[in-house]
């Protein structure tokens, strides 16, 4: 019997306040605390304004070596690595799957994700592919990908090796149960660590926004609002005091 061991995850609260910020903001400010590119280049969104904010699920490939993990689709199911990663999904889930930027493997299709979806998964982030897209794309999952393909997933070059285990998801390091945060723009791991602080200052950064948003929309100065001059900031000051009145 295979057994993979599960993540630790955030309280709701910590996840609820990340909702409201998007991958570019987190990307700026994780830059500013020492993480100079979060953002998982690559999977690009396949799902147009979907938002997801959640715990990774992580999943490994590595290159195929028949000895190791020969046969067909529906061999030995329970030997398939990428059902078991599946298997640990909690509501607001997100699985990340490090596929090598393989883009003749379908890592999950329509069964496995329909089977994802019902446990309450909310995203996938994959560095490589899916099958059966346009019945997935009708689930409603946030889909970070590749690209897609007919092909099953380990029909070609990589099988699934590894679960909840540090994964290299095009080339940035993804920790089991890391926060992923995920857009239009792309997706942006987040260090478990490093996600409460970057709620306080991107709570923050989104007040200041908003105030320089509406100045800027009133035809204000460019060099006094973005980024706020010390004459900008005293007048921020001033509206937010105003507003919490």
């Amino acid at each position: 019997m295979i057994a993979t061991p599960d993540i630790e995850r955030p309280s709701r609260d910590l996840i609820e306040g990340l909702a409201h910020i998007g991958s570019a903001t987190a990307s700026g400010e994780l830059s500013r605390l020492g993480i100079r590119d979060p953002h998982i280049h690559g999977p690009v969104c396949w799902t147009p304004g979907k938002t997801v904010v959640g715990p990774a699920l992580t999943l490994q490939f590595m290159p195929k070596r028949e000895d190791l993990h020969g046969g067909g689709e529906y061999i030995s199911p329970e030997r398939q690595l990428h059902r078991h990663v599946l298997y640990h999904t909690q509501p607001g889930d997100i699985v990340v799957v490090d596929a090598r930027g393989d883009m003749g493997s379908g890592v999950f299709g329509e069964m496995m994700l329909t089977y994802f979806k019902g446990r309450g998964g909310i995203g996938v982030v994959i560095d490589g592919c899916i099958r059966d897209s346009a019945h997935v794309k009708g689930l409603g999952l946030g889909l970070w990908l590749r690209g897609v393909t007919p092909n099953y997933h380990r029909q070609t070059h990589i099988f699934p090796f590894a679960v909840n285990v540090p994964v290299a998801c095009s080339n940035v390091l993804v920790m089991p149960g890391d926060l992923i945060i995920a857009d239009d723009d792309g997706a942006v791991v987040v260090p478990i660590k490093l996600a409460p602080e970057l709620l306080r200052k991107a709570s923050e950064h989104h007040e200041w926004e908003d105030f320089t948003r509406m100045r800027l929309e009133e035809g204000g100065d460019l060099r006094q609002y973005y980024p706020l001059s010390d004459e900008g900031r005293i007048e921020y000051e001033a509206w937010r005091a105003a507003q919490e009145a």
